[in-house]
């Protein structure tokens, strides 16, 4: 189980999709799930990254401020992925 970083909800891991920011520091939607570097969870749809970007959940995960470009480069890549 793992806990979104938009709604708060648990969910198994399988039913989310992992956010991933690479030993570079480059930020990146992992699809499958298994690229190696530190990852944080989002349920597959818009609104709960919306809500993500809005309540600063994927900063605190990472514990770092993520540039606006990577926001909507990452919204782009969620929509092709949904």
């Amino acid at each position: 189980m793992r806990k979104c970083v938009g709604c708060g909800e648990m969910k198994p891991k399988k039913e989310l999709l992992r956010i991933l920011r690479t030993e570079t520091g480059e930020f990146v939607v992992d699809a499958l799930g298994k690229a190696n570097g530190r990852g944080a969870y989002l349920c597959r749809s818009v609104e709960c990254f919306q809500k993500a970007v809005k309540n600063r959940g994927l900063e605190r995960s990472f514990k770092q401020a993520i540039p606006p470009e990577v926001y909507e480069r990452m919204e782009k890549e969620m929509g092709e992925i949904e």
